[in-house]
């Protein structure tokens, strides 16, 4: 026994006997369980789970005759809406490997999803569209997209749908964004709406749970982002573990609006109600007065978000208008929850915000509160099947409680490695009392109960409203700009988002007194992210070295963290 164990919830077990089954067979189990039942809700219009099932064996039999085969990867570039879901179980259904990437990327990101994952096929959106488009033909000849599946948004929703007040109004250009012409010059362009007539043969389904099935890349602490492998049995266990945890059953609405490609949203909302039969609200985008609306019209049961969402919803002035009380569980991650407005939720309605933790590699939660028993500000207990400790990153020796060091865990759900990185998976992993723990690189410690709590980061990382920002990434887009010398990025403080992005730029000599920060702050929104696009700009005429030149990036953000101290 250890602490934690005296606060587990004693309905869930501690661990469970893997299945046999895969990803796809929890639709197929649930289409033939609840065939009627809506699966999907978008925009009001609802699709049945026997609908999402025939529309992804439509899509896996169109990437069959399109030379998509097993273990091929296939990139999935969209925000939230029903031809996501579709798409990620056709492409499994295909035997192949979804690929996540994330809609505010732009082209010059997305040349490396492209190339590194080797995909050949991609399903985007028509707002999108130009962009994929964009990076296939910018990356080197032979390793461009043969083919791209289009959908509308519009394709998902009903023709009267926009006339609802409650959708907001800054939606609905990009929502009824059309098929686009211009893309003819790069990758065979298909329409969603046609390829759902096909009537090309389902291949055989020949996957087993060990194989792969989705290649999320994350970022680090240097270089581009890296694929990580997850077969369908580290995705399957957390989708199960995450249905024990929060009593997750068929009859359970939830509202999807953290996104699709993150891996919180894919397995801890998508799989696990999709393996429940559970029915879930999707919202494309954050819209406080729209969720509010959602929430009280489906009279929906399980909300995962990141804490932002919350607070914006309680300050919302309309927000007396709604109704939050068919709501039994309410939680997330990335970023912590304030104890004021924690309280709040207790107040108003008896609900216990229950935070959490993971990472892309451990397939969301590695740490979660039990429900019945949560601290705030706190990441929880391991999670089912989770081994994990705090340890001296130096010595790798393991560390008292209150004690802090480096997190480390093993268990089901993390991933095998990363995508043709063994570099990158052998200095991932350690070996601790013979067995195989992966390191997180976040610091923190335990207390006497078992409950651990995050105190700083190994990593260079910043979290501005629980999405991850990894500062090489960032300053390797921003050498592009033809004005740059130099650029080291770090957290700065941020109200409303806990952290932000900040640059430290050197221009080139050339350029000073022509090019302004607000110009390097439109020019990296225009080239990446909008979330990692640096909020401030600082111009500087040298960056701290040290004496191997390398810059002292740390110098820089010690500093900042001064300033608003």
């Amino acid at each position: 026994m250890k602490p934690h164990h005296a606060h587990w919830p004693q309905r869930v077990p501690h661990s469970f006997t893997p299945t046999h089954t895969t990803l796809c067979d929890n639709l197929a189990i649930s289409a033939k369980r609840f065939p009627d039942k809506a699966a999907l809700v978008f925009l009001g219009r609802r699709l049945s789970y026997r609908e999402l099932l025939q529309q992804s064996e439509s899509i896996a039999a169109w990437l069959a005759a399109n030379g998509v085969k097993q273990g091929d990867r296939v990139l999935l570039y969209m925000q939230n809406c029903p031809q996501w879901v579709v798409a990620h179980f056709g492409i499994l259904r295909a035997n192949a490997v979804v690929v996540p990437a994330n809609p505010m990327n732009r082209a010059k990101e997305l040349e490396h999803y492209i190339t590194d994952a080797a995909a050949v096929v991609a399903i985007t959106s028509a707002d999108l569209a130009g962009e994929l488009s964009t990076a296939s033909q910018a990356v080197p000849a032979g390793q461009g997209l043969q083919h791209m599946l289009v959908t509308r948004f519009s394709d998902a929703f009903d023709d009267d749908a926009l006339s609802d007040p409650a959708i907001p109004a800054s939606w609905h250009a990009w929502l009824s964004t059309p098929h686009s012409p211009a893309l003819a010059a790069g990758p065979l362009v298909h329409h969603w709406t046609d390829v759902l007539q096909n009537q090309s043969p389902l291949p055989d389904y020949a996957v087993m749970p060990d194989d792969l099935a989705v290649l999320p890349y994350t970022s680090g602490t240097t270089g581009l982002p890296k694929g990580c492998m997850h077969p369908h049995r580290s995705i399957m266990h957390n989708a199960m573990s995450c249905a024990m945890w929060n009593n997750a059953c068929h009859e359970n609405i939830a509202l999807c609006v953290v996104s699709l490609f993150h891996i919180t949203g894919m397995v801890a909302v998508m799989h696990t109600s999709v393996y429940a039969g559970a029915t879930i609200v999707l919202m494309p985008r954050w819209d406080r007065d729209y969720a509010g609306q959602l929430i009280s019209q489906w009279r929906v049961s399980h909300w995962t978000n990141i804490p932002t969402m919350v607070i914006d919803l309680l300050g919302s002035p309309a927000f007396d208008q709604y109704n939050l009380s068919s709501l039994i569980s309410i939680g997330g991650g990335g970023a912590a929850m304030p104890q004021a407005v924690s309280q709040r939720l207790w107040e108003l309605y008896g609900l216990r915000y229950v935070e959490g933790y993971g990472l892309t590699e451990t397939a969301a939660p590695s740490h979660s509160n039990p429900p019945e028993r949560p601290k705030q500000q706190c990441l929880g207990i391991p999670f089912i099947g989770v081994d994990a400790r705090v340890i001296n990153p130096d010595t790798l020796q393991e560390l008292a409680a209150g004690e802090q060091g480096e997190i480390i865990m093993r268990g089901p759900q993390v991933f095998d490695g990363y995508w043709r990185r063994p570099d990158a998976t052998g200095a991932a992993f350690i070996q601790c009392d013979g067995q195989r723990f992966f390191r997180s690189g976040d610091l923190g410690h335990v207390d006497g109960e078992g409950y651990f709590f995050i105190t700083d980061r190994l990593k260079r990382m910043i979290n501005a409203s629980g999405f991850k920002v990894w500062p090489a990434e960032v300053e390797a887009l921003m050498f592009r700009h033809p004005a740059i010398q130099e650029a080291c990025v770090v957290s700065a403080r941020d109200s409303y988002r806990g952290e932000t992005v900040k640059a430290f730029v050197v221009l080139r000599q050339a350029q000073q007194g022509k090019v302004s920060e607000a110009d390097v702050i439109a020019w990296c929104r225009e080239n990446m992210a909008v979330y990692k696009a640096p909020r401030l700009v600082e111009f500087v005429d040298a960056l701290p070295k040290s004496g191997s030149g390398k810059v002292m990036w740390r110098s820089l953000q010690e500093a900042e963290m001064a300033k608003t101290a």
